[in-house]
């Protein structure tokens, strides 16, 4: 949108710019920093016709506008609010507005729209619309000037030290209202003697010093990167900010935040496939000694294949294993799979199982340290840094999910938000008030979250960029429509089972054109479900997992039921780390509803238990398009000779079943005994049509 080319401005024989160039993108926030007198301000005054430049250009839509007046430049979309904000103080805040945009000429209705607009935007204003501007506080001295500029609805709005002499709450409240004016699409060129708060609001920064750009980069990489930060800000410390440029000029304010946070580095240190497959060998081995001596169920099952630990000499080996199910774990309840002793088990986490038992896991120390270390790196692929504030909307308890996505978190050293599933009044609530950067969450809850949003005209307010889902599929359309209603935050589809650790097993990398999982933690194999054989890359297939070195648990050859692909080279993102699509769906009849695996042969077993209810059913599952929301409909016989008189009484005993062991809500619908169709093969109990477009492109 700007382009600005070795701009020179003097003050008589004082020459303040020293051949400056800078780029503005559409859409994008660029932070100036820079000491008193590194020419800052000019640099505006240049951009608004205030000063007029003695050489360079400057280009606005391609077009030069250098020298132009200040109402032509306003016209041309736009405006200033002034350091010192220069309010008139001896007019009213709604006079004050009027000026904004008289270059306009506005019409008395647009007038007037536009100041209900900005009383929209800062509700402290129209409180006192009539109040003297001289009377005001500084904050709301700088809310006005902020308005004023807004009045004439620019494309580009520059701010001149908006944070200028406010005490620290107002300043929050203020960069909180230049985030919400960015993501409501409004290009900002800001100029900020507070270094950190400039850079932690905008995309890109420079650094002015003495009228000439002296460093420049991507804002995230400069505050997040020890040896950019030291380039740009120097070896600044709470306790010495002059050492830094800027404060060796007098910004003393300037915070280096988390620093031994952003060291950290959960990325593997394979430089080539070979390193890893050696590392994977190593792990396979070491699994299959662990078990032969710690596991009962195991050693069984190994030395029925034939199999002993010193079988194993090559991953190609790997074939020769007996596959583990989720049967086995059923059977083998409640500790299924356990490999070490009792005192050794510092955690267990279960997910839903066939006949009411739950698949039990156990976790020694060294197994949730490294869950948290690779959570971390599904974070850091996101890109995720400790700037960031993470609301966990996602389940605590003795589902997998929320530890996991909470001790990523404080891994990585972000801020977590641990709000759970639900409540989307307080998740709504959460994210005005705490500014959340990140939501993770099921993708229907996610869906369900966008809809509100939009609904309450909330996109702008907010400061997701990121959302990690998981737990259940989503398509392509599906993604679109929960990242536009966000606001055109990023997806990142997160991956898991409560077998295999929990979720954090692979994540969507930022081209998004795949799931990397760790290959250093767990092998994975694609099958044919049918035959068992193992099928080449790029096919689909049912993939099957062996970890490497999980403790309390280890899987070997554990069929997940989940479909997917492995793909095979390397990602253009440039990591090492294997990859495969994201998950089409089942080999068995599995469904997942609002994060919850459910087998259809649980709610035949909680429906049979229900005296006056018969043995055929259906279940519906339907997503409504309104509210991202899913639904369950079950439609049930009543049995032989059961009157209709007592549907009600049934109908509130199988809810209250369904509600209590499955942990879900389901409309139930009662029907006449024989009215379900029957079949000499197995018939069909699940109907879901809340996919209806491809979870991936090719």
């Amino acid at each position: 949108m700007l382009k600005i080319d070795g701009l020179t401005a003097h003050y008589g024989a004082a020459q303040a710019l020293f051949g400056v160039s800078l780029d503005v993108a559409t859409g994008e926030t660029v932070a100036l920093v820079g000491a008193n007198g590194a020419g800052k301000s000019t640099l505006l005054k240049a951009l608004m016709g205030l000063v007029k430049p003695s050489g360079g250009t400057i280009l606005l839509d391609g077009k030069p506008v250098t020298g132009r007046s200040p109402a032509r430049m306003v016209r041309l979309g736009l405006a200033l609010s002034p350091e010192g904000r220069e309010v008139f103080g001896d007019l009213s805040v709604q006079e004050n507005l009027k000026l904004g945009g008289i270059p306009l000429r506005l019409s008395r209705k647009d007038e007037d729209t536009r100041i209900e607009e900005v009383f929209a935007r800062f509700p402290k204003l129209s409180e006192r619309s009539q109040q003297l501007a001289g009377t005001l506080s500084g904050g709301e001295q700088q809310m006005l000037a902020m308005g004023r500029a807004l009045m004439a609805k620019p494309r580009l709005l520059l701010l001149d030290e908006p944070s200028l002499g406010l005490a620290p709450l107002i300043t929050d409240e203020i960069f909180a209202i230049i985030q919400q004016l960015a993501r409501a699409g409004t290009t900002i060129l800001l100029i900020e003697q507070n270094a950190a708060r400039a850079l932690s609001v905008s995309d890109h920064a420079y650094l002015l010093a003495n009228g000439r750009i002296v460093e420049h980069g991507q804002s995230s990489a400069l505050l997040n990167d020890p040896a950019l930060r030291a380039a740009f800000l120097g070896s600044a410390s709470h306790d010495s900010p002059a050492a830094s440029r800027l404060g060796a000029a007098g910004l003393t304010n300037i915070r280096l935040e988390k620093p031994a946070m952003q060291e950290q580095d959960f990325m593997p240190a394979f430089q080539t496939e070979d390193e890893l497959q050696a590392h994977q060998l190593k792990g396979l081995q070491w699994t299959l000694r662990h078990v032969w001596e710690g596991s009962s169920f195991y050693r069984q099952h190994l030395e029925g294949a034939g199999i002993t630990p010193e079988s194993i000499t090559s991953l190609d080996d790997l074939s020769k294993l007996p596959f583990t199910t989720a049967d086995d774990l059923r059977d083998d309840y409640p500790f299924p799979l356990r490999s070490v002793p009792f005192e050794q088990i510092v955690r267990i986490h279960a997910s839903s199982g066939t006949t009411g038992k739950r698949k039990v896991l156990s976790y020694t120390q060294k197994d949730l340290d490294d869950w948290t270390d690779f959570f971390a790196r599904c974070y850091q692929m996101a890109g995720v840094t400790p700037l960031d504030r993470v609301q966990i909307a996602v389940g605590y308890g003795v589902w997998t999910a929320g530890a996991g996505f909470q001790l990523g978190c404080e891994k990585v050293g972000a801020m977590a938000v641990p709000v759970g599933p639900g409540n989307i009044d307080m998740q709504i609530q959460f994210l005005l008030d705490f500014q959340s950067t990140v939501f993770c969450s099921t993708a229907s809850m996610a869906l369900l979250m966008a809809e509100e949003i939009h609904r309450r005209g909330l996109a702008d307010k907010i400061a997701v960029d990121k959302i990690i889902y998981g737990s259940e599929r989503s398509s392509v359309s599906m993604r679109k429509k929960i990242s536009e209603l966000f606001g055109g935050a990023e997806l990142f589809d997160i991956t898991g089972l409560t077998e295999l650790y929990g979720p954090g097993t692979g994540i969507e990398c930022s081209d998004h054109d795949c799931i990397h999982y760790w290959g250093d933690y767990y092998l994975l194999e694609i099958i044919d479900p049918e035959t068992l054989q193992p099928l080449p890359d790029g096919e689909w297939g049912e993939m099957v997992v062996t970890t490497l070195c999980k403790e309390g648990s280890p899987l070997i050859r554990y069929r997940t039921r989940d479909i997917t692909r492995i793909l095979p080279g390397r990602c253009s993102c440039g990591s090492i780390l294997p990859r495969h699509s994201r998950i089409r769906g089942r080999s068995d009849d599995t469904i997942k509803f609002r994060g919850v695996n459910i087998y259809p042969s649980s709610i035949d077993t909680i429906l049979s238990q229900v005296p006056g209810l018969g043995s055929e059913y259906q279940i519906h599952l339907t997503r409504d398009e309104s509210s991202g929301r899913d639904h369950m409909r079950l439609v049930v016989e009543r049995a032989e000779d059961v009157a209709a008189a007592r549907g009600a009484e049934l109908i509130h005993e199988a809810g209250h079943q369904i509600k209590k062991q499955l942990l879900v809500s389901a409309e139930l619908e009662l029907v006449d005994y024989g009215s379900l169709p029957r079949s000499e093969r197995k018939s069909q109990r699940v109907f879901d049509t809340r996919l209806e477009d491809e979870i991936v492109e090719s």
